[in-house]
Protein backbone atom coordinates (compact mmCIF):
# COMPACT_ATOMS: atom_id res chain seq x y z
CA UNK A 1 0.00 0.00 0.00
CA UNK A 2 2.84 2.41 0.83
CA UNK A 3 4.45 1.69 -2.51
CA UNK A 4 1.21 2.43 -4.33
CA UNK A 5 0.72 5.68 -2.42
CA UNK A 6 4.22 6.93 -3.29
CA UNK A 7 3.82 5.97 -6.92
CA UNK A 8 0.55 7.88 -7.27
CA UNK A 9 2.08 10.88 -5.51
CA UNK A 10 4.90 10.98 -8.05
CA UNK A 11 2.34 10.89 -10.86
CA UNK A 12 0.45 13.85 -9.39
CA UNK A 13 3.67 15.82 -9.01
CA UNK A 14 4.66 15.12 -12.61
CA UNK A 15 1.18 16.05 -13.82
CA UNK A 16 1.31 19.35 -11.92
CA UNK A 17 4.77 20.10 -13.32
CA UNK A 18 3.51 19.37 -16.84
CA UNK A 19 0.47 21.64 -16.50
CA UNK A 20 2.49 24.64 -15.30
CA UNK A 21 5.17 23.97 -17.90
CA UNK A 22 2.60 23.85 -20.70
CA UNK A 23 1.72 27.44 -19.85
CA UNK A 24 5.39 28.23 -20.45
CA UNK A 25 4.67 27.66 -24.15
CA UNK A 26 1.12 29.00 -24.32
CA UNK A 27 1.98 32.25 -22.57
CA UNK A 28 3.93 33.40 -25.66
CA UNK A 29 0.92 32.71 -27.89
CA UNK A 30 -1.24 34.81 -25.58
CA UNK A 31 1.41 37.54 -25.17
CA UNK A 32 1.76 37.94 -28.94
CA UNK A 33 -1.97 37.65 -29.63
CA UNK A 34 -2.03 34.34 -31.48
CA UNK A 35 1.12 34.94 -33.53
CA UNK A 36 2.73 31.50 -33.72
CA UNK A 37 5.93 32.88 -35.23
CA UNK A 38 7.00 33.70 -31.67
CA UNK A 39 7.23 30.03 -30.74
CA UNK A 40 8.99 29.05 -33.99
CA UNK A 41 12.06 30.17 -35.95
CA UNK A 42 10.46 30.18 -39.41
CA UNK A 43 10.57 33.95 -39.72
CA UNK A 44 13.97 34.40 -38.07
CA UNK A 45 17.19 34.17 -40.08
CA UNK A 46 19.84 35.92 -37.95
CA UNK A 47 21.33 35.60 -34.49
CA UNK A 48 19.14 36.28 -31.48
CA UNK A 49 18.93 39.57 -29.63
CA UNK A 50 18.55 39.30 -25.86
CA UNK A 51 14.76 39.49 -25.99
CA UNK A 52 14.53 36.69 -28.54
CA UNK A 53 17.21 34.65 -26.80
CA UNK A 54 15.35 34.67 -23.46
CA UNK A 55 12.19 33.52 -25.21
CA UNK A 56 13.97 30.75 -27.10
CA UNK A 57 15.76 29.50 -23.98
CA UNK A 58 12.42 29.13 -22.20
CA UNK A 59 10.95 27.41 -25.25
CA UNK A 60 13.97 25.09 -25.36
CA UNK A 61 13.02 23.94 -21.85
CA UNK A 62 9.25 23.70 -22.30
CA UNK A 63 8.02 23.81 -25.91
CA UNK A 64 6.74 20.32 -26.72
CA UNK A 65 8.52 18.84 -23.69
CA UNK A 66 5.87 19.52 -21.09
CA UNK A 67 3.08 18.85 -23.57
CA UNK A 68 4.80 15.54 -24.30
CA UNK A 69 5.01 14.83 -20.58
CA UNK A 70 1.33 15.68 -20.15
CA UNK A 71 0.45 13.33 -23.02
CA UNK A 72 2.42 10.52 -21.38
CA UNK A 73 0.61 11.24 -18.11
CA UNK A 74 -2.76 10.88 -19.86
CA UNK A 75 -1.61 7.48 -21.08
CA UNK A 76 -0.68 6.54 -17.53
CA UNK A 77 -4.11 7.67 -16.37
CA UNK A 78 -5.71 5.45 -19.01
CA UNK A 79 -3.67 2.48 -17.77
CA UNK A 80 -4.80 3.13 -14.19
CA UNK A 81 -8.43 3.15 -15.35
CA UNK A 82 -7.81 -0.08 -17.26
CA UNK A 83 -6.30 -1.73 -14.17
CA UNK A 84 -9.25 -0.54 -12.09
CA UNK A 85 -11.74 -2.00 -14.55
CA UNK A 86 -9.80 -5.28 -14.59
CA UNK A 87 -9.76 -5.51 -10.77
CA UNK A 88 -13.50 -4.85 -10.59
CA UNK A 89 -14.22 -7.24 -13.47
CA UNK A 90 -15.92 -4.47 -15.45
CA UNK A 91 -16.15 -4.27 -19.23
CA UNK A 92 -13.38 -2.35 -21.02
CA UNK A 93 -13.44 0.24 -22.45
CA UNK A 94 -17.03 0.49 -21.21
CA UNK A 95 -17.58 3.68 -19.23
CA UNK A 96 -14.15 4.98 -20.23
CA UNK A 97 -15.54 5.77 -23.69
CA UNK A 98 -18.10 8.08 -22.09
CA UNK A 99 -15.38 9.69 -19.96
CA UNK A 100 -13.38 10.35 -23.13
CA UNK A 101 -16.42 11.82 -24.88
CA UNK A 102 -16.89 14.14 -21.92
CA UNK A 103 -13.26 15.22 -22.33
CA UNK A 104 -13.91 15.99 -26.01
CA UNK A 105 -16.92 18.13 -25.07
CA UNK A 106 -14.88 19.93 -22.40
CA UNK A 107 -12.18 20.56 -24.98
CA UNK A 108 -14.70 21.86 -27.51
CA UNK A 109 -16.07 24.35 -24.97
CA UNK A 110 -12.54 25.35 -23.99
CA UNK A 111 -11.64 25.83 -27.67
CA UNK A 112 -14.70 27.97 -28.41
CA UNK A 113 -14.80 30.03 -25.23
CA UNK A 114 -11.11 30.39 -24.30
CA UNK A 115 -8.32 29.26 -26.63
CA UNK A 116 -8.06 27.90 -30.17
CA UNK A 117 -5.05 25.70 -29.36
CA UNK A 118 -6.90 23.44 -26.93
CA UNK A 119 -5.38 19.98 -26.40
CA UNK A 120 -8.29 18.28 -24.63
CA UNK A 121 -10.25 17.42 -27.78
CA UNK A 122 -7.24 15.69 -29.31
CA UNK A 123 -6.63 13.82 -26.05
CA UNK A 124 -10.24 12.67 -25.91
CA UNK A 125 -10.08 11.23 -29.43
CA UNK A 126 -6.69 9.65 -28.70
CA UNK A 127 -8.03 8.10 -25.49
CA UNK A 128 -10.82 6.32 -27.37
CA UNK A 129 -8.36 4.92 -29.93
CA UNK A 130 -5.85 3.81 -27.30
CA UNK A 131 -8.53 2.24 -25.11
CA UNK A 132 -9.21 -0.37 -27.81
CA UNK A 133 -5.49 -0.88 -28.50
CA UNK A 134 -4.85 -1.57 -24.81
CA UNK A 135 -7.66 -4.09 -24.82
CA UNK A 136 -5.66 -6.11 -27.37
CA UNK A 137 -2.83 -6.75 -24.92
CA UNK A 138 0.93 -6.12 -24.77
CA UNK A 139 1.65 -7.55 -28.21
CA UNK A 140 -0.85 -5.24 -29.91
CA UNK A 141 0.52 -2.30 -27.93
CA UNK A 142 4.09 -3.11 -29.00
CA UNK A 143 3.18 -3.54 -32.67
CA UNK A 144 1.14 -0.35 -32.74
CA UNK A 145 3.96 1.67 -31.18
CA UNK A 146 6.47 0.34 -33.73
CA UNK A 147 4.14 0.95 -36.66
CA UNK A 148 2.83 4.38 -35.75
CA UNK A 149 6.19 5.53 -34.35
CA UNK A 150 7.99 4.58 -37.56
CA UNK A 151 5.49 6.39 -39.76
CA UNK A 152 5.50 9.53 -37.62
CA UNK A 153 9.31 9.61 -37.46
CA UNK A 154 9.65 9.06 -41.21
CA UNK A 155 7.23 11.88 -42.06
CA UNK A 156 8.88 14.41 -39.75
CA UNK A 157 12.45 13.55 -40.80
CA UNK A 158 11.51 13.52 -44.49
CA UNK A 159 10.06 17.01 -44.14
CA UNK A 160 13.22 18.18 -42.35
CA UNK A 161 15.50 16.68 -45.00
CA UNK A 162 13.39 18.26 -47.72
CA UNK A 163 13.89 21.69 -46.22
CA UNK A 164 17.61 21.07 -45.68
CA UNK A 165 18.11 19.79 -49.21
CA UNK A 166 16.21 22.55 -50.93
CA UNK A 167 17.57 25.33 -48.79
CA UNK A 168 14.01 26.61 -48.54
CA UNK A 169 12.41 28.08 -45.48
CA UNK A 170 8.85 27.60 -44.38
CA UNK A 171 6.56 30.44 -43.43
CA UNK A 172 3.45 30.23 -41.32
CA UNK A 173 2.00 33.25 -43.11
CA UNK A 174 0.83 36.53 -41.69
CA UNK A 175 -0.83 36.74 -38.29
CA UNK A 176 -1.67 40.45 -38.55
CA UNK A 177 -5.44 39.95 -38.79
CA UNK A 178 -5.50 37.50 -35.89
CA UNK A 179 -3.36 39.80 -33.74
CA UNK A 180 -5.67 42.72 -34.53
CA UNK A 181 -8.69 40.63 -33.57
CA UNK A 182 -7.22 39.71 -30.19
CA UNK A 183 -5.99 43.23 -29.62
CA UNK A 184 -9.12 45.17 -30.60
CA UNK A 185 -11.95 42.65 -30.95
CA UNK A 186 -14.53 41.79 -28.33
CA UNK A 187 -14.74 38.37 -26.68
CA UNK A 188 -17.79 37.55 -28.81
CA UNK A 189 -15.91 38.43 -32.01
CA UNK A 190 -13.05 36.17 -30.95
CA UNK A 191 -15.51 33.39 -30.18
CA UNK A 192 -17.06 33.80 -33.63
CA UNK A 193 -13.60 33.61 -35.22
CA UNK A 194 -12.83 30.30 -33.49
CA UNK A 195 -16.17 28.82 -34.54
CA UNK A 196 -15.98 29.98 -38.18
CA UNK A 197 -12.35 28.78 -38.58
CA UNK A 198 -12.83 25.49 -36.75
CA UNK A 199 -11.18 23.13 -39.25
CA UNK A 200 -8.33 25.51 -40.02
CA UNK A 201 -7.51 25.99 -36.34
CA UNK A 202 -7.80 22.27 -35.52
CA UNK A 203 -5.19 21.11 -38.04
CA UNK A 204 -2.48 20.62 -35.41
CA UNK A 205 -4.90 18.81 -33.08
CA UNK A 206 -5.54 16.30 -35.87
CA UNK A 207 -1.91 16.13 -37.02
CA UNK A 208 -0.63 15.17 -33.55
CA UNK A 209 -3.07 12.27 -32.97
CA UNK A 210 -0.55 9.64 -34.21
CA UNK A 211 2.13 11.07 -31.90
CA UNK A 212 -0.41 11.23 -29.08
CA UNK A 213 -1.31 7.57 -29.61
CA UNK A 214 2.38 6.64 -29.36
CA UNK A 215 2.91 8.71 -26.20
CA UNK A 216 -0.29 7.41 -24.58
CA UNK A 217 0.94 3.87 -25.20
CA UNK A 218 4.39 4.83 -23.93
CA UNK A 219 2.72 5.97 -20.71
CA UNK A 220 0.96 2.59 -20.50
CA UNK A 221 4.26 0.76 -21.00
CA UNK A 222 6.07 2.90 -18.43
CA UNK A 223 3.36 2.22 -15.87
CA UNK A 224 3.42 -1.51 -16.50
CA UNK A 225 7.20 -1.69 -16.31
CA UNK A 226 7.23 -0.21 -12.80
CA UNK A 227 8.94 3.10 -13.62
CA UNK A 228 6.93 4.92 -10.94
CA UNK A 229 7.29 2.29 -8.21
CA UNK A 230 9.20 3.25 -5.07
CA UNK A 231 11.66 0.36 -5.31
CA UNK A 232 15.05 -0.43 -6.79
CA UNK A 233 13.62 -1.34 -10.19
CA UNK A 234 11.72 1.95 -10.37
CA UNK A 235 14.79 3.98 -9.41
CA UNK A 236 16.94 2.14 -11.97
CA UNK A 237 14.44 2.78 -14.76
CA UNK A 238 14.07 6.44 -13.83
CA UNK A 239 17.87 6.74 -14.02
CA UNK A 240 17.69 5.42 -17.58
CA UNK A 241 15.02 7.97 -18.49
CA UNK A 242 17.15 10.74 -16.98
CA UNK A 243 20.13 9.66 -19.12
CA UNK A 244 17.98 9.58 -22.26
CA UNK A 245 16.79 13.13 -21.58
CA UNK A 246 20.25 14.52 -20.79
CA UNK A 247 22.49 12.77 -23.30
CA UNK A 248 20.10 12.41 -26.24
CA UNK A 249 17.18 14.77 -25.64
CA UNK A 250 19.10 17.92 -24.71
CA UNK A 251 21.51 17.94 -27.71
CA UNK A 252 18.71 17.25 -30.18
CA UNK A 253 16.44 19.90 -28.68
CA UNK A 254 19.23 22.49 -28.77
CA UNK A 255 18.71 22.48 -32.55
CA UNK A 256 15.76 24.81 -31.89
CA UNK A 257 18.31 27.59 -31.37
CA UNK A 258 19.28 27.37 -35.05
CA UNK A 259 17.08 29.93 -36.87
CA UNK A 260 15.34 29.33 -40.17
CA UNK A 261 12.61 26.90 -39.19
CA UNK A 262 14.26 23.71 -40.45
CA UNK A 263 14.34 22.09 -37.01
CA UNK A 264 11.09 23.50 -35.60
CA UNK A 265 8.91 20.52 -36.50
CA UNK A 266 11.36 17.74 -35.55
CA UNK A 267 12.17 19.41 -32.24
CA UNK A 268 8.52 19.87 -31.21
CA UNK A 269 7.09 16.66 -32.65
CA UNK A 270 10.01 14.22 -32.49
CA UNK A 271 12.84 15.24 -30.17
CA UNK A 272 10.84 16.98 -27.42
CA UNK A 273 9.41 13.74 -25.91
CA UNK A 274 12.98 12.57 -25.24
CA UNK A 275 13.36 15.49 -22.83
CA UNK A 276 9.91 14.66 -21.45
CA UNK A 277 11.34 11.29 -20.39
CA UNK A 278 14.32 13.11 -18.92
CA UNK A 279 12.00 15.25 -16.80
CA UNK A 280 10.37 12.09 -15.41
CA UNK A 281 13.80 10.80 -14.44
CA UNK A 282 14.95 14.15 -13.04
CA UNK A 283 11.92 14.79 -10.86
CA UNK A 284 11.88 11.16 -9.77
CA UNK A 285 15.50 11.47 -8.62
CA UNK A 286 14.82 14.78 -6.85
CA UNK A 287 11.80 13.40 -4.99
CA UNK A 288 13.83 10.36 -4.00
CA UNK A 289 16.14 12.57 -1.92
CA UNK A 290 13.69 15.28 -0.77
CA UNK A 291 10.31 13.57 -0.37
CA UNK A 292 8.84 16.19 1.99
CA UNK A 293 9.89 19.27 0.05
CA UNK A 294 7.10 21.87 0.17
CA UNK A 295 7.33 22.34 -3.60
CA UNK A 296 6.32 18.72 -4.16
CA UNK A 297 3.25 19.23 -1.98
CA UNK A 298 2.19 22.25 -4.02
CA UNK A 299 2.84 20.52 -7.36
CA UNK A 300 0.93 17.50 -6.13
CA UNK A 301 -2.10 19.71 -5.51
CA UNK A 302 -1.91 21.17 -9.02
CA UNK A 303 -1.62 17.65 -10.40
CA UNK A 304 -4.73 16.52 -8.54
CA UNK A 305 -6.76 19.27 -10.19
CA UNK A 306 -4.80 19.50 -13.44
CA UNK A 307 -7.83 19.95 -15.70
CA UNK A 308 -9.12 22.87 -13.64
CA UNK A 309 -5.67 24.46 -13.56
CA UNK A 310 -5.18 24.04 -17.31
CA UNK A 311 -8.39 25.86 -18.13
CA UNK A 312 -7.84 28.45 -15.39
CA UNK A 313 -4.36 29.43 -16.56
CA UNK A 314 -5.65 30.03 -20.09
CA UNK A 315 -8.58 32.13 -18.83
CA UNK A 316 -6.19 34.22 -16.71
CA UNK A 317 -3.82 34.67 -19.66
CA UNK A 318 -6.72 35.78 -21.89
CA UNK A 319 -7.69 38.42 -19.35
CA UNK A 320 -4.12 39.70 -19.04
CA UNK A 321 -3.23 39.89 -22.73
CA UNK A 322 -6.38 40.27 -24.84
CA UNK A 323 -7.97 43.60 -25.72
CA UNK A 324 -11.17 42.98 -23.75
CA UNK A 325 -9.02 42.43 -20.64
CA UNK A 326 -5.91 44.30 -19.56
CA UNK A 327 -4.73 44.50 -23.22
CA UNK A 328 -1.05 43.79 -22.52
CA UNK A 329 -0.59 41.77 -25.72
CA UNK A 330 2.42 42.87 -27.82
CA UNK A 331 3.30 45.39 -25.10
CA UNK A 332 5.80 43.43 -22.97
CA UNK A 333 9.36 42.19 -23.28
CA UNK A 334 10.38 38.57 -22.74
CA UNK A 335 11.51 39.05 -19.14
CA UNK A 336 8.12 40.45 -18.17
CA UNK A 337 6.28 37.67 -20.00
CA UNK A 338 8.39 35.10 -18.14
CA UNK A 339 7.55 36.85 -14.88
CA UNK A 340 3.83 36.65 -15.72
CA UNK A 341 4.16 32.92 -16.45
CA UNK A 342 5.88 32.36 -13.12
CA UNK A 343 3.33 34.57 -11.36
CA UNK A 344 0.37 32.62 -12.74
CA UNK A 345 2.15 29.38 -11.81
CA UNK A 346 2.73 30.54 -8.23
CA UNK A 347 -0.90 31.60 -7.95
CA UNK A 348 -2.05 28.20 -9.14
CA UNK A 349 0.27 26.39 -6.75
CA UNK A 350 -1.25 28.22 -3.80
CA UNK A 351 -4.81 28.18 -5.15
CA UNK A 352 -4.80 24.42 -5.71
CA UNK A 353 -3.32 23.79 -2.28
CA UNK A 354 -5.96 25.92 -0.54
CA UNK A 355 -8.83 24.55 -2.67
CA UNK A 356 -7.97 20.94 -1.86
CA UNK A 357 -7.93 21.71 1.85
CA UNK A 358 -11.60 22.59 1.52
CA UNK A 359 -12.78 20.31 -1.29
CA UNK A 360 -11.79 16.79 -2.27
CA UNK A 361 -11.60 17.54 -6.01
CA UNK A 362 -11.00 20.51 -8.28
CA UNK A 363 -14.15 22.16 -9.75
CA UNK A 364 -13.87 20.56 -13.18
CA UNK A 365 -12.72 17.25 -11.75
CA UNK A 366 -15.75 17.27 -9.48
CA UNK A 367 -18.09 17.94 -12.41
CA UNK A 368 -16.48 15.21 -14.50
CA UNK A 369 -16.66 12.69 -11.65
CA UNK A 370 -20.36 13.34 -11.13
CA UNK A 371 -21.07 13.11 -14.86
CA UNK A 372 -19.06 9.90 -15.20
CA UNK A 373 -20.92 8.53 -12.18
CA UNK A 374 -24.20 8.83 -14.08
CA UNK A 375 -22.88 6.57 -16.84
CA UNK A 376 -21.43 4.12 -14.31
CA UNK A 377 -24.83 3.76 -12.67
CA UNK A 378 -26.44 3.06 -16.03
CA UNK A 379 -23.82 0.51 -17.09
Amino acid sequence: MEQQRERIRLLDILRGFAILGTLGTNVWIFAYLGNLSYITTFDHSGWWNINDLLRMLVLFLVNGKLLGLLTIMFGIGLELKYQQAFRKAKAWPGVYIWVSLILIIEGLLHYILVMEYDILMSYGITAIIVAFIVKGGDRVISRTMKWIGSIHTTVILAFMLLLLGSGASMSLGSFDEVATLYKEGTWLQQLQYRVSHFLQLRIEAIFVIPMNVFLFLLGVRLMRSGVFANDQNGRRQRDKLFNIGIYIGVPLNLLILIPGGVFDLPVRYLFAPLMSLGYIGLIGKMIQYTQENVLWNFLESVGKMSLSCYVMQNVISSIIFYGWGFALGEQLNSLTIIAIWLGISLFQLFFASVWLRIFKFGPMEMLRKRTAGIFEQRS
